[in-house]
C-alpha cells in the first residue's frame, strides 16, 4: 500500500509513534488509509449537514476494512460573495482546494481519498486534485435543498431573492411579500435548488463515473445521501484494493459524457471552465469547440430554475442522473463509474419515472444543448452564453453599448432604472486576472430580469455569469479586457451585434478602427495589489483555457 511509506521498517519508528498518538492501534496500520476532505463549514447552506454525512463516510470506510481521517478543505458560498470583494474569490479558492488535495494526501501518503463536497468551486477543486493526484478517489456531493414555498407557490434561491430585488424595486411586489421570500427561499440544507453551478457540477460529476450513481441528484438530508456516504466509504476500499484511479474514470470520452449531460439539461456555463479544468489536471486535451460541437448534436430535455420551471427535486423524483443517462444513452460513450459499472448498465438498470421532467428527444425544448460558444471580432478567442435560458427573440440582438469597468458601477445605473430597451451592457475588466477571479455577474442579470428588461436588453462580460443567470447574458469573453481584448476599447455607443445561432459576436467597427483605438489604449491599474488574489492574477490563465494556474 502507498500509505506502507509512513508506517512500515524500522525507519518509520518516529512516524508509527505519531500514528499511535492520534488512537490508532497496531491492527489500524495494516489497513488501508484512506483520507475524507471535507468541506464542512457553518457559513455555507449547502455544506451545514455534512458533519452527518462524515458520520457515514466514516462508518463505511470502517466497515470496508479501512481507517478514515478527516481533514479540513475550505468552502465560500457564492451567493453570499456575490456583488462584492468576496466574489473575486471562489474561482481562485478552486486552484487552493486542488493544492490542498494534493499537498494533505501526498504529505501522509494516504492509500486514497473520499472529497465531501457541493458548492459551487469546491467540487471542481476537488476533481482537480484528484486527477492530479491520481490515488483512488470518489466525490460525495452533499445534494440540493428543497424548494421553498410562499402562498402554495414553490420558491427558488435566484428567481425569488436576486430577481425579487428588480421586481421590489419595479413595485410588482410590496416590501412584505420581499421578506417573506427572503425568510423561505432557502428553507434548509443543500446547494441551491436548481440547476446553478452546484447542482450542474454534482450531476456532472456523477455522471463522468467520480460519484457512484444517484449522488447527484440525492436530496441534502435524505437517508438515501446517507446510504450514498456509507456507500462510498465501502466503496473506496474496494478501489485501493483494486488500484483503479481517478484516471482509469476521467477520460476523454468520460468528459464529453459530462458535456452531453451539460447540453442536455442546460446546465450552468461555468461547467465549460471546471471541465476544462479537470481535463487540464488529467493531461487530456479538451477545448471550447468541444462544447459547441457536442451542443449542436445534442438537444435540450429538461426545463430547471433558474431558467425553467422544474427543481432538483423533481429531476431526482423522475429518475435522476441514471434516468437522464438512459434517454441519453444513444449520444453517450461507456464508459467506467467508481462502483464498478458502466454508464450503459446505470443506463439500463433503471425506469424514467416522469418524461415531462426528462423529455424525450422528439419533446426537447431546444433542438441543441444548453451552452453556445460564439466567435468574431469581440471575442477572437471564444465566450460562452447559456442559450437555453435565451427568450427565441433575443437569440439575434442589436444593441447600443453602455460600458461599465466593474460590475458595481453597472449595478448602480441598473437599479437606478438608467438602462433602457436597446442597450448592451458591457462589463469588462472583470476576467480571470482582471477582476481578479472572473466574477460573476448574477446580480444585474438578476435585476435585469427583475426589472422585465430581459428581452429588450443584453449582456456581455469577461468576467462570468452564475448558473442562476438567464437571458442574453453573454461571459468569459477571451482574451480579457486586461490581457488587451478588444472587448477593452468598446465605447459607449457603439453598436454590439449579437448573433447565437450562427455562433457570432462581433462590435460594428473596422479593423482599422480597432487597431486604432488600441494605439490609445492603456489597461488600468490591477484591482488588488497585494495577497493571494495578487499572485493569482499574475499566474491565471484565460478563460478560454479554463483559468487555470500554470
Amino acid at each position: 500500500m502507498r500509505s506502507d511509506q509512513i508506517k512500515k521498517g524500522l525507519e518509520r519508528v518516529p512516524h508509527r509513534a505519531l500514528l499511535h498518538a492520534t488512537g490508532l492501534s497496531r491492527n489500524d496500520l495494516k489497513r488501508p488509509f484512506i483520507g475524507v476532505a471535507t468541506s464542512f463549514t457553518d457559513l455555507i447552506p449547502g455544506h451545514v449537514g455534512m458533519r452527518d454525512m462524515e458520520r457515514f463516510i466514516e462508518r463505511g470506510v470502517c466497515y470496508g476494512g479501512g481507517v478514515p481521517f478527516l481533514f479540513g478543505v475550505p468552502g465560500i458560498c457564492d451567493g453570499i460573495a456575490m456583488g462584492h470583494l468576496g466574489m473575486c474569490y471562489p474561482l481562485a479558492l478552486r486552484e487552493l482546494v486542488a493544492d490542498m488535495i494534493e499537498t494533505v494526501c501526498n504529505a501522509h501518503q494516504l492509500d486514497g481519498v473520499i472529497c465531501l463536497t457541493n458548492c459551487d468551486k469546491i467540487t471542481p477543486g476537488m476533481l482537480m486534485g484528484v486527477a492530479r493526484l491520481n490515488i483512488p478517489a470518489i466525490i460525495v456531493t452533499a445534494g440540493p435543498m428543497l424548494s421553498g414555498h410562499f402562498n402554495k407557490r414553490k420558491l427558488a434561491f435566484v428567481h425569488d431573492t436576486y430577481e425579487g430585488m428588480g421586481r421590489a424595486k419595479k413595485g410588482d411586489i410590496s416590501e412584505e411579500e420581499l421578506t417573506c421570500l427572503e425568510m423561505e427561499a432557502c428553507p434548509g440544507q443543500g446547494s441551491c435548488q436548481g440547476l446553478y453551478t452546484a447542482n450542474t457540477m454534482a450531476c456532472l460529476t456523477e455522471t463522468m463515473g467520480m460519484s457512484i450513481p444517484g449522488c447527484g441528484t440525492a436530496l441534502a438530508g435524505s437517508a438515501k445521501k446517507r446510504r450514498i456516504a456509507q456507500a462510498s466509504g465501502e466503496r473506496i476500499v474496494e478501489l485501493v484494493k483494486q488500484n483503479i484511479k481517478p484516471r482509469d474514470i476521467i477520460t476523454k470520452k468520460s468528459l464529453e459524457n459530462a458535456i452531453v449531460v451539460d447540453m442536455a439539461l442546460g446546465g450552468s456555463s461555468n461547467t465549460v471552465l471546471h471541465l476544462m479544468s479537470i481535463a487540464h489536471e488529467a493531461g487530456i486535451d479538451l477545448d471550447l469547440k468541444t462544447f459547441d460541437r457536442i451542443s449542436k448534436t445534442v438537444p435540450h430535455i429538461t426545463n430547471i430554475e433558474p431558467a425553467g420551471t422544474h427543481f432538483m427535486e423533481d429531476v431526482e423524483y423522475a429518475g435522476g442522473i441514471p434516468a437522464v443517462l438512459k434517454r441519453l444513452k444513444s449520444k453517450l460513450n461507456n464508459t467506467l463509474n467508481v462502483n464498478g459499472q458502466k454508464t450503459f448498465q446505470i443506463a439500463d438498470s433503471v425506469t424514467i419515472v416522469d418524461s415531462e421532467v426528462i423529455r424525450p428527444f422528439n419533446q426537447a425544448y431546444h433542438k441543441q444543448g444548453g451552452i453556445a460558444v460564439l466567435y468574431g471580432n469581440l471575442a477572437p478567442g471564444g465566450a460562452v452564453v447559456k442559450q437555453s435560458g435565451v427568450n427565441a427573440k433575443m437569440m439575434q440582438f442589436t444593441g447600443r453599448a453602455r460600458v461599465f469597468n466593474r460590475e458595481e458601477q453597472a449595478m448602480q445605473v441598473i437599479m437606478s432604472n438608467k438602462i433602457k430597451k436597446g442597450d448592451c451592457i458591457v462589463i469588462r475588466y472583470e476576467g480571470p486576472a482582471g477582476g481578479p477571479g472572473m466574477r460573476e455577474m448574477l446580480a444585474p442579470t438578476a435585476a435585469i430580469v427583475g426589472l422585465g428588461l430581459e428581452d429588450s436588453v443584453a449582456l456581455i462580460t469577461d468576467g462570468r455569469f452564475s448558473g442562476g443567470t438567464k437571458g442574453p447574458c453573454i461571459g468569459h469573453i477571451s482574451p480579457e479586457a486586461s490581457a488587451g481584448g478588444p472587448i477593452a476599447i468598446i465605447k459607449d455607443g457603439d453598436t454590439i451585434i449579437i448573433d447565437i445561432p450562427n455562433r457570432k459576436l462581433e462590435i460594428k467597427l473596422t479593423k482599422t478602427e480597432i487597431e486604432k483605438r488600441f494605439k490609445h489604449w492603456k489597461s488600468i491599474e490591477p484591482k488588488i495589489k497585494t495577497g493571494y488574489l495578487s499572485r493569482y492574477s499574475r499566474m491565471v490563465s484565460s478563460a478560454d483555457k479554463g483559468a487555470v494556474l500554470d
